[in-house]
């Protein structure tokens, strides 16, 4: 884990989609005096796109010094007059495990750097699932995304600084299994108020770190369980969890995406939903617009936000970030935000309004589970997956196509 653990007395802020969360970045960062650090699934080049290098740039232009890290399968390539700016006045853009077309297709689908983290100064840092682009804001219309990341002022920031600052240099983060160690789940030895736990997924000793997390908050749970999760297609430890909670008086709520922004998500989802309903988890799916938000709460003090959602690729391949929080104002916060999403943009999903189930259906359900349980991970073992980082050098910057610099927007990315 991170180290020094939990740690207290920290200020900690629930922002709400881009509406709430670009306005605080952009502030923090030009107020920047040393050092912004940016990680980030997508950032395109639309409006929020030009804002955020905007401030990067004027940033940079007065001494401080700015180092971007960029998924090569979720940030499309920048185009000249987007990116050499950045790059003439100092800021560091490196690519993760950027790659030629194949085909016409881009072939790292798999093993992602999917964290959204933003560290300022060591003064203020940034964490939750909102990509820089304008799909998450308000006035994108129906398919603007919901989601969640936290403004976090405090010791934790020092945690989360350090941790960007190991991990930004290029090393190769594939670790076989015989070199591994697992870490268990951190005890919060002494329970108190804004307390606050940065934990990260990457593919050497923290590969399930996210998930134990998850797991052991299962299991303590008393009262109530809330987990809004936009990708939800988790293993079955995950899953028993959820129904064994549930069993044992727990109130369980899942909240799904019923408008997702891709059809197969619905399909995954919904191969589980008969398994839980039969345990006791209550589900929701979200139907105003596309769900992303990858939060939880648990009972009047435990919550989570970050970028990890519960699926294959989250919890086996990508590289991922969440704060885990101690403080009930928070959780009360959280809590409220999203009973009113059920009570206002949710279907209840019952056992009445699923289709009958028939032999041949669950057959296919368990087949369809195990494969798209664990193709990911097997697919993510070839070495041709094997990540790297690119740094571009001014003006040139990575080559993922050969002779075509226009930036490629693809609206299917799943961020």
């Amino acid at each position: 884990m991170t180290k020094n653990g939990w740690c207290n007395g920290n200020h900690i802020a629930l922002l709400e989609n881009g509406d709430a969360f670009f306005p605080a970045v952009f502030a923090a960062i030009e107020k920047a005096h040393t050092r912004v650090i940016l990680e980030t699934f997508i950032w395109f080049e639309d409006g929020v796109g030009w804002q955020l290098r905007e401030v990067l740039l004027n940033a940079a232009r007065r001494g401080v010094r700015v180092e971007c890290l960029l998924d090569g399968y979720g940030t499309p390539k920048f185009s000249d007059a987007f990116a050499n700016d950045l790059v003439a006045a100092g800021v560091i853009l490196r690519f993760y495990d950027p790659r030629r077309l194949l085909l016409g297709m881009r072939t790292n689908v798999f093993r992602r750097m999917h964290r959204k983290i933003v560290v300022v100064d060591e003064c203020v840092a940034f964490v939750g699932g909102i990509n820089f682009s304008d799909e998450h804001l308000l006035s994108y219309g129906p398919q603007a995304k919901q989601d969640y990341a936290l403004q976090l002022e405090g010791p934790i920031v020092r945690d989360i600084s350090e941790y960007v600052q190991s991990t930004l240099p290029q090393r190769d983060e594939v670790q076989r299994w015989w070199g591994r160690r697992y870490h268990h789940a951190q005890d919060n030895a002494l329970p108190g108020e804004t307390q606050a736990l940065f934990v990260w997924r990457d593919n050497g000793e923290h590969s399930d770190d996210i998930e134990r997390y998850y797991l052991k908050m299962l299991a303590n749970a008393k009262r109530e369980v809330i987990i809004a999760n936009a990708y939800f297609f988790p293993g079955y430890r995950l899953l028993h969890a959820m129904r064994n909670a549930a069993r044992r008086g727990v109130r369980v709520k899942l909240i799904v995406q019923g408008e997702p922004d891709m059809p197969i998500v619905k399909v995954g989802a919904r191969l589980l939903y008969h398994y839980l309903l039969k345990g006791g988890v209550s589900i929701y799916e979200y139907q105003a617009r596309p769900l992303h938000g990858k939060v939880a709460l648990m009972d009047d003090h435990w919550a989570t936000v970050g970028s990890s959602n519960l699926d294959p690729l989250s919890l086996s391949l990508n590289l991922e970030a969440n704060v885990i929080i101690h403080d009930r104002q928070f959780n009360q916060q959280l809590r409220d935000n999203l009973n009113g999403l059920i009570l206002n943009d949710c279907r209840e999903i019952t056992e009445a309004n699923l289709p009958r189930r028939t032999w041949w259906k669950v057959g296919f359900s368990v087949l369809a589970f195990h494969f798209l349980r664990h193709f990911p991970a097997m697919v993510g073992w070839l070495p041709a997956h094997t990540p790297h980082v690119t740094v571009v050098e001014p003006p040139v910057q990575p080559e993922m196509e050969t002779g075509d610099r226009t930036p490629v927007r693809e609206p299917e990315v799943k961020p």
